[in-house]
């Protein structure tokens, strides 16, 4: 997969990771950008061309799939966090959570394979998170619904493989973004993030891990449980 020429299309592109996305292909030569929000006026990077798509809104997700006909890059970026603790937020929050990360970047997904294998096949990027691999307490929600995503994306991986089309995975702790704005630790530049995403796609990389933190986790994944939560034994989170 090349970057230069493509034609790409980044959901939740009107802000944060979604924006860097939008400008780091058009920096890299993209052809065309569809930059995806909810409220398209919202886009505001020079040279984009802003799509309106809501991933929950299946009908949406139709419409932007007969709308952007000419897409050989997907990048499923759109997100949200609840902040959904596992014992007392309400369960809609989790509902809202799997509805966006789960169903919405599979809906995105299966409206876009067709547009790929017809335009050579391409390739899609989930953006996941650390989270796909631990999970955190006071954000439980979130972590489980990127795990599922992660698997969704496995599954996408190996389906999509025949028609040629190239799935990879982001995963990356906190950003320097809004959503993390009031974390306090270290936060990865998003730019950077985005164009070492790039790079790992034309690198034909399953996954991306686009951080020390991210790395770190997915090493300590065949050790089990004691090592992913070391606080089981009163130690530090890994995250």
């Amino acid at each position: 997969m090349k970057v230069e020429g493509s034609v790409a299309l980044v959901t939740g592109a009107n802000r944060g990771l979604g924006e860097q996305f939008v400008r780091a292909l058009l920096d890299a030569g993209a052809a065309k950008v569809y930059a995806g929000a909810r409220d398209p006026a919202k886009v505001t990077v020079p040279g984009a061309v802003p799509i309106a798509v809501d991933i929950t809104d299946h009908d949406a997700v139709l419409a932007a799939a007969d709308q952007a006909h000419d897409v050989n890059f997907l990048i499923n970026n759109a997100g949200s966090t609840t902040r959904a603790h596992i014992l007392d937020t309400e369960l809609d929050s989790f509902r809202t959570e799997f509805e966006t990360h789960v169903l919405g970047t599979l809906a995105m997904s299966r409206a876009f394979a067709p547009v790929l294998g017809r335009n050579g096949g391409g390739a899609i990027v989930n953006v996941l998170s650390v989270l796909s691999w631990v999970s955190i307490t006071a954000s439980a929600g979130y972590a489980a619904a990127k795990s599922a995503e992660w698997s969704v994306t496995n599954a996408l991986r190996v389906a999509l493989a025949e028609q040629q089309t190239q799935v990879t995975a982001l995963h990356v702790s906190y950003l320097a973004t809004d959503m993390a704005a009031a974390v306090t630790g270290p936060k990865a530049d998003p730019a950077a993030v985005a164009r070492a995403t790039l790079e790992g796609v034309e690198a034909g990389l399953h996954e991306v891990l686009a951080d020390d933190v991210s790395r770190r986790v997915q090493a300590e994944l065949s050790e089990g449980a004691d090592a992913l939560y070391p606080q089981l034994r009163g130690g530090q989170s890994l995250v």
